[in-house]
């Protein structure tokens, strides 16, 4: 796994631009090497604050959307359409906004959709989309994939301590008990997220600054699972000032702050 690499911003607005652009130019480098890219978003505030970015980025129109896969990291297990769910909200920050292939953007299942309310056979379902878009292995090779990080360490919906971490074989699994609402989920594991060619993990805000300095600090992936999330090629931690305020100074170049 590779070793993190940290870059630190302002504030979260500069933080999010910053990596709106940085978006665009890896999906444009892949689309140029082999045609399509492949893309993991994540919810939450980090996540949607950097999709809105994305949006009234000068060069969105740089990328070719009909030749974008989408993905998600996670989903809360609720109806279609729910405010709640990070589809929905994605759809409003970006993706109602660009041309993609509706057939490319790869949804996690909602709670009244063909799987019911069963989010074990969801998970399997989704499991088994990312095997069929892969090349080998179980999942497609994410150009990038990104993670927000909880206050708790918690990333997707891999929250510390629980079963859900600790998965080793399956790629997506339900998630019950979740201790943030709400508590049934559809999340990707480890095994799945260190497939990725580069893992981007987003923390914005003072309420984020222990988290990162837990998960920065050599902790183990069950207690922290944060500090699981590596990619094949990268592992990149976009910070803002607030965020990285618990940081050794040292862990990250002057220049980038």
């Amino acid at each position: 796994m590779t070793t993190p690499q940290l870059v630190v911003h302002r504030d979260k607005e500069l933080m999010a631009q910053a990596a709106a652009a940085r978006l665009i130019t890896r999906i444009v480098d892949a689309q140029s090497s082999k045609g399509t890219a492949s893309i993991v978003l994540t919810g939450g505030r980090n996540g949607n604050g950097l999709l809105a970015a994305l949006a009234t980025a000068p060069a969105r129109d740089a990328v070719d959307w009909s030749r974008l896969d989408l993905w998600w990291g996670d989903e809360r297990f609720l109806p279609e359409g729910d405010p709640d769910r990070n589809v929905t909200q994605a759809r409003e920050a970006l993706l109602d906004a660009v041309p993609l292939d509706p057939k490319r953007v790869h949804a996690m299942p909602a709670s009244d959709g063909v799987y019911g309310t069963d989010v074990e056979a969801a998970a399997e379902a989704y499991a088994e989309e990312l095997a069929r878009s892969a090349d080998h292995g179980d999942v497609p090779t994410f150009d990038v994939l990104m993670l927000g990080v909880g206050p708790d360490t918690h990333v997707a919906s891999l929250f510390p301590e629980l079963p859900a971490v600790r998965e080793e074989t399956r790629t997506v699994v339900g998630v019950r008990g979740a201790p943030k609402p709400p508590p049934t989920r559809v999340t990707l594991t480890l095994p799945a997220i260190r497939a990725a060619k580069e893992v981007w993990l987003l923390a914005a805000g003072e309420d984020k600054a222990q988290a990162a300095a837990i998960a920065l600090s050599g902790a183990g992936e069950i207690q922290a699972p944060a500090a699981g999330a590596r990619g094949l090629a990268r592992t990149l931690w976009l910070l803002d000032r607030p965020a990285a305020s618990q940081l050794p100074r040292t862990l990250y170049p002057p220049a980038t702050a």
